[in-house]
């Protein structure tokens, strides 16, 4: 009696493909930013279920976050204030600003950085449609005041 496999194959959403340089990244952001630990909270990879549906940043900044050891949160369900996207190698830009103006945004997000490691370039949106595009020295969050040096984060 011949006995039938399933068909296994893997499939993959764009923002789910990282690479070195993206898990570089978001580690560089992270450290970088740990400078700010007494005001915000700084979370890579936080799985979010906003008033627009669910989305992972590479990294979310919120105001300090009240934490509960005992009862954790798989999906949490306020926006941060800053989100942070880095471009995948698959992944096509206009797949970011849509998440921005079509998701973050109206979510209540104040601040999107998209990363864009090829270029070493990181534009900041802004719900009002304004952005800056940072090449090099430090950039500044026009919401927040947080900052980061791009020489660290591209050296």
């Amino acid at each position: 009696m011949e006995t039938k496999q399933p068909a296994i194959f893997e499939e993959y959403v764009s923002e789910d493909i990282t690479s070195l340089n993206h898990s570089k990244l978001i580690h560089r952001l992270s450290v970088a930013l740990d400078r700010y630990e007494e005001t915000y909270d700084i979370m890579p990879e936080l799985e979010l279920e906003l008033s627009t549906g669910k989305c992972k940043p590479d990294v979310a900044i919120f105001p300090n976050l009240p934490l509960d050891w005992l009862n954790d949160v798989i999906y949490y369900n306020q926006p941060p204030i800053i989100a942070i996207e880095i471009l995948s190698p698959k992944q096509a830009l206009t797949e970011l600003t849509d998440k921005a103006y079509k998701q973050y945004f109206p979510a209540g997000v104040q601040s999107v950085w998209l990363i864009i490691p090829t270029l070493r370039i990181v534009q900041t949106l802004l719900p009002d449609g304004s952005m800056q595009t940072h090449t090099s020295g430090t950039l500044h969050d026009p919401v927040t005041g947080v900052e980061v040096d791009l020489g660290y984060l591209f050296r």
